[in-house]
């Protein structure tokens, strides 16, 4: 004769408290079900036989897994062992397939390759934008998704969703960015294939950004000139006037700490280049005059260039650029445009190698070997073109003669 299911009633199980019984009671469903009332709780559990073994299942905690809940669960469980699979082996499995799936997915591959990967490979003001990029992006569409599933359609529908909104460069930087977590979860064994490869010219091409810049030596000596009729802050004066000195990214000059520059040695380590490494940048005379100038102003600060707007921090990234606007030299030259003003000149009027040129710009200046020089690399070399650059600027800019507006033609 079969043995009685589904003995108990709501009702019973309602009213079953351990102070109803003043002891530890456990109330039989049938098929191996019970209701074990303690003093702690009620808990459903499965009693079964395996392997020759009795075993113990446990199937939640009522009143969150309702009687019928309990009953499902049950029958579940003795649907595996009509398949001779333990219930409880079976659970264990998944729940360590469950926990390997959230482990893969593309946002944990993503925020373990941004801690363990990129953060080392990339500028301070470049790691942060990236974070943010995937967090309003890629997770919300990709980010639950175990990364191994995700196809190039799926990643194609995040970019497009971006260029629709005509921000067509940031589509290719994300695509960039998700193709190196890929690659990365292929070198960790979580995918087979970086799937961005498949969607290699599928975007529009990205708007090619130039920056405004002056590079003729009339031209440098108007802007000069310029410069030193800015009254703004003393804090962005003197980095306006800094900026042609250094032509480092505007990122490195306002992130510029005191305890980074060395007044005996006359240098400047910034931590903070594009490609992560640190760079050691010779100071000129002229350049200590206007750091000894800002000490007097900014020197109890840790940042040389602090924000106007709260302590903590440097002053804004648009702080320079902005300084040239209400020069009214926009479209002519912008913060970045020192840099392509110094390389050419450099290049072509002052006959400096290359590399030394390139190596000073903070830019990964590689051997026959393929191996990057270091930071001190052609230091005396890049010392005396610091110097001479800047002396070749205050030449022109001393200049009375044959001068030519910024913006204008020299007529003939």
């Amino acid at each position: 004769m079969a043995r009685a299911t589904n003995k108990l009633t709501s009702t019973q199980i309602k009213s079953s408290t351990f102070e109803k019984y003043g002891k530890r009671t456990k109330l039989a469903d049938g098929s191996g079900l019970y209701l074990d009332i303690q003093k702690a709780g009620r808990y459903w559990r499965m009693k079964y036989r395996y392997a020759g073994k009795e075993k113990l299942l446990a199937l939640g905690v009522y009143p969150e897994t309702s009687l019928k809940d309990a009953r499902t669960a049950r029958d579940e469980a003795r649907q595996l062992l009509a398949k001779d699979i333990d219930p409880s082996a079976h659970r264990r499995q998944s729940e360590t397939q469950r926990r390997g799936a959230a482990a893969n997915t593309f946002k944990a591959v993503a925020l373990e390759w941004l801690e363990q990967v990129h953060k080392k490979n990339v500028g301070a003001t470049t790691y942060p934008k990236n974070v943010r990029r995937l967090e309003m992006y890629a997770y919300p569409k990709l980010g639950r998704f175990p990364i191994g599933e995700i196809e190039p359609p799926d990643v194609l529908g995040v970019l497009r969703e971006i260029e629709n909104r005509g921000h067509v460069d940031n589509a290719h930087r994300l695509k960039t960015l998700i193709g190196q977590v890929f690659r990365y979860a292929v070198s960790t064994g979580r995918a087979q294939r970086d799937v961005t490869a498949d969607l290699r010219g599928i975007l529009p091409a990205p708007n090619v950004k130039h920056h405004a810049a002056v590079v003729t030596p009339d031209e440098i000596a108007e802007l000069l000139r310029k410069v030193d009729t800015y009254w703004g802050s003393p804090t962005v004066c003197l980095a306006l006037k800094l900026s042609p000195y250094l032509f480092l990214r505007p990122g490195n000059l306002r992130h510029m700490r005191w305890e980074e520059i060395d007044w005996q040695a006359a240098t400047w380590t910034t931590e903070t280049t594009k490609n992560g490494e640190p760079l050691i940048v010779p100071l000129a005379s002229q350049a200590i005059t206007l750091l000894r100038e800002l000490e007097g102003i900014n020197g109890r600060d840790e940042w040389v260039f602090p924000s106007g707007h709260g302590k903590g921090r440097p002053m804004s990234e648009n702080a320079v650029t902005g300084a040239l606007n209400r020069l009214e030299l926009k479209g002519i030259m912008s913060a970045h445009g020192f840099r392509a003003m110094a390389k050419t000149v450099l290049t072509e009027r002052l006959g400096f190698r290359t590399e030394i040129i390139e190596m000073q710009m903070a830019h990964q200046v590689r051997d026959v070997h393929g191996r990057a020089y270091n930071r001190t690399t052609w230091l005396p070399e890049r010392t005396a073109m610091m110097q001479q650059w800047a002396d070749y600027l205050d030449n022109l800019k001393d200049l009375q003669s044959n001068v030519v507006a910024i913006g204008q033609t020299a007529s003939k």
